[in-house]
């Protein structure tokens, strides 16, 4: 039983350290295509929308557009985006950023860092406060068991 309050509290801090992983690695993908000084003008090939959950849970739905554009040096480059506007629709010209060397990391989101920042750094300090109190329930429930001899009071 006591195995129970170290095992569940340990695969949290897995999966919220996988998060993180995910989190930086998007934030320094956005921040090269957006730094790397480089544009285009793409087409969007296509648009769909992808839905989760559902039952007893709620309801989450995404944007999905699929772009197309050519770099300086001719190489025809085709890549997918989540979560992109509404308001663009198959066929419409967007402007992409790049970076020269990672042009399939391209974004068509409008640069703005500050609010990259500012959306990283909160999910970062939420993400480690879930960490830290999955830490701290380890501790208290490692500081009962040894009071009580492995029992559970």
């Amino acid at each position: 039983m006591e195995a129970f309050f170290y095992i569940v509290p340990s695969l949290m801090i897995a999966a919220l350290l996988s998060g993180v992983w995910r989190l930086m690695r998007r934030s320094r993908r956005v921040a090269r295509a957006w730094g790397g000084g480089r544009t285009a003008q793409a087409r969007c090939l296509r648009s769909y929308t992808t839905t989760s959950g559902g039952g007893d849970t709620m309801v989450s739905t995404t944007l999905h557009h699929v772009y197309e554009f050519t770099t300086r040096e001719g190489r025809a480059v085709r890549f997918e985006e989540a979560n992109g506007p509404g308001t663009t629709l198959e066929g419409d010209l967007v402007t992409v950023h790049y970076a020269a060397g990672h042009p399939e990391e391209a974004t068509a989101t409008a640069p703005a860092p500050g609010r990259l920042l500012a959306e990283s750094g909160c999910l970062l300090l939420f993400l480690g406060v879930a960490i830290a109190f999955c830490v701290l329930f380890m501790v208290t429930a490692h500081e009962m068991f040894a009071e009580t001899d492995g029992l559970m009071p």
